[in-house]
């Protein structure tokens, strides 16, 4: 697909599971720190052009009652990584997230299975989906399918994106084979970059466009961080 056509008035941005367990932890991507600065940056043009922002994170209850088979899946599971309330599960610092984004904790590793997102995007009338996160061949690509499922477009980011690696296949090679997956069957990979300016362009073409906003440049860096906070706007399954 040569252009990106997105319609801020009916887009989300989504952002998968930058925690501390994934960014910086005993899971992270080699390159999570860079993948969270890029998205920061996208997730600030965003605000500017009226795109919901949305920030999920994979977390279990404390007791581990809503566990399940990821219990039988992962030793480290059992052992209370994804346990809420521990540092591997909070929002990694350098997050940052802004009045008006919303919160949502999910207990697998798809964004929509055990929450409320989709009851979310359907009432703002969203029917289109930028993916970012870690990581790329588990959470973001099980949340873009799941969301083609139920009849989302899905952009996926390319270099807001980012794993590990995985089964003795390096993380280049994880990233690559995910990324053309999702392309040949699921949604449009783009870069950053090619997202930032797709959304400026769709806002000066859709009715409900920003007038006078103009997008960040492509250098430009996020906002100061701020620590996601556990707020009134934090949803989460029952």
């Amino acid at each position: 697909m040569a252009d990106f056509v997105i319609d801020p008035s009916r887009t989300a941005l989504l952002t998968i599971d930058f925690q501390n367990l994934f960014v910086e932890g005993q899971l992270a991507a080699p390159d999570g720190l860079a993948t969270l600065e890029r998205t920061n940056r996208l997730a600030a043009s965003c605000r500017m052009f009226e795109v919901l922002v949305i920030h999920t994170r994979h977390v279990l209850r404390a007791a581990g009652s809503n566990m399940g088979i990821l219990g039988e899946l992962s030793a480290a599971v059992r052992a209370g990584i994804l346990s809420d309330g521990g540092h591997a599960t909070a929002w990694h610092r350098d997050l940052v997230v802004e009045p008006g984004d919303l919160l949502v904790e999910k207990p697998r590793y798809g964004a929509f299975h055990g929450t409320d997102l989709e009851l979310i995007l359907r009432n703002k009338q969203i029917d289109t989906v930028i993916v970012a996160g870690i990581a790329t061949n588990i959470c973001c690509d099980t949340t873009a399918r799941e969301a083609v499922a139920r009849d989302f477009r899905v952009f996926f980011l390319s270099d807001g994106t980012a794993t590990g690696e995985t089964a003795g296949l390096s993380a280049s090679s994880m990233q690559a084979a995910t990324l053309a997956t999702i392309d040949d069957a699921f949604g449009w990979v783009l870069s950053t970059d090619q997202a930032i300016e797709a959304i400026a362009a769709g806002a000066r073409t859709s009715p409900a466009s920003v007038v006078g906003a103009t997008p960040p440049p492509i250098c430009a860096t996020a906002s100061q961080p701020v620590r996601a906070p556990q707020s009134p706007q934090t949803t989460r399954s029952p």
